[in-house]
């Protein structure tokens, strides 16, 4: 594991390795025990798209581990103003230990870890997020202790999320039924392949997706950089909601989850999100860890040296 761009790059055993660490930091974290296992290290975090979690998650997380992280947004940084990202990756590499980007396009992010000499994290593009979904994983086998039989709803946009969840469902074995509106699917290889493979089946009917699901999980139906389309998605997704009816469908010890910020009243209501805020709240909290352990993984081994 030299990067994470995107989940599907990752084993089942190279996940499994990253919660149980990720598991033992929160451990620590939580009973005051302090370590620097990333003392002298520094974190560069690149900002094409703003954020309340990312930024403080992986800002604290470094600072927990005894590193130090730079906040750069493109607004401040020559990215910006038109230099190639090949070009800020082979710059950035002779004065940082990692790279976090949260940007637009995932050529973007595989670029930059085509020219780096370091490690770059995908903090989120518009095809994947696997940062929030090992904290979501992680959220699950927290409350369920496994994923064997486990089965997930998935109720909304195919967006970035749904197209880690698929990745992970595929790569842990767990049954992921995805409910969204025609026209808003998730990526069709990705789609395909899990199809294929079994881990997957795709709906527009959000009871026949929830239906005997140990987990729910929702997101908001316009997201950042959609903006201009949020009138028309609120008609569209009418109705792809988690609310009480829906619950009744799933498992009576259903949790549920959302990755924030949340639009109480359309893909979630104020009642669900209320019920469950305990697990909807620790997997807010969850992406710290998971990241923690990421840059564990990934940045606790010496620099490459320059000749």
């Amino acid at each position: 594991m030299e990067h994470l761009l995107k989940l599907q790059d990752l084993s089942r055993k190279e996940i499994t390795d990253i919660l149980n660490l990720a598991d033992q930091l929160k451990f620590e974290h939580r009973h005051g025990i302090m370590h620097n296992r990333l003392q002298g290290k520094t974190l560069g975090m690149i900002f094409s798209k703003s954020s309340t979690r990312t930024r403080v998650s992986f800002e604290t997380g470094m600072f927990q581990l005894g590193g130090m992280a730079l906040f750069l947004s493109t607004n401040d940084i020559q990215l910006g103003r038109g230099e190639p990202v090949k070009d800020t990756a082979r710059v950035l590499s002779r004065f940082l230990d990692g790279i976090m980007i949260r940007t637009f396009k995932q050529s973007d992010v595989e670029e930059l870890a085509s020219y780096s000499t370091i490690p770059i994290i995908n903090g989120l593009t518009d095809y994947c997020h696997p940062c929030q979904v090992l904290a979501d994983l992680m959220t699950i086998r927290e409350f369920k202790d496994t994923f064997k039989g486990i089965k997930m709803c998935f109720v909304g946009d195919g967006n970035n999320m749904a197209n880690s969840l698929i990745a992970g469902a595929v790569t842990l074995d767990i049954k992921l039924n995805i409910a969204c509106p025609k026209g808003y699917e998730p990526d069709s290889a990705l789609v395909k392949a899990a199809t294929e493979s079994g881990h997957l089946t795709l709906t527009e009917d959000v009871f026949e997706a929830a239906k005997d699901c140990d987990v729910l999980y929702t997101d908001v139906w316009a997201s950042m950089g959609q903006e201009a389309e949020a009138e028309r998605r609120k008609k569209d997704f009418a109705g792809f909601q988690i609310n009480s009816a829906v619950m009744s469908a799933a498992k009576p010890d259903a949790m549920v989850l959302h990755c924030l910020p949340a639009h109480r009243g359309e893909e979630i209501t104020d009642e669900v999100l209320e019920a469950h805020a305990k697990e909807i709240f620790e997997q807010a909290e969850n992406r710290m860890h998971a990241q923690k352990a990421v840059l564990v993984k990934l940045m606790e081994k010496p620099k490459a040296v320059y000749r």
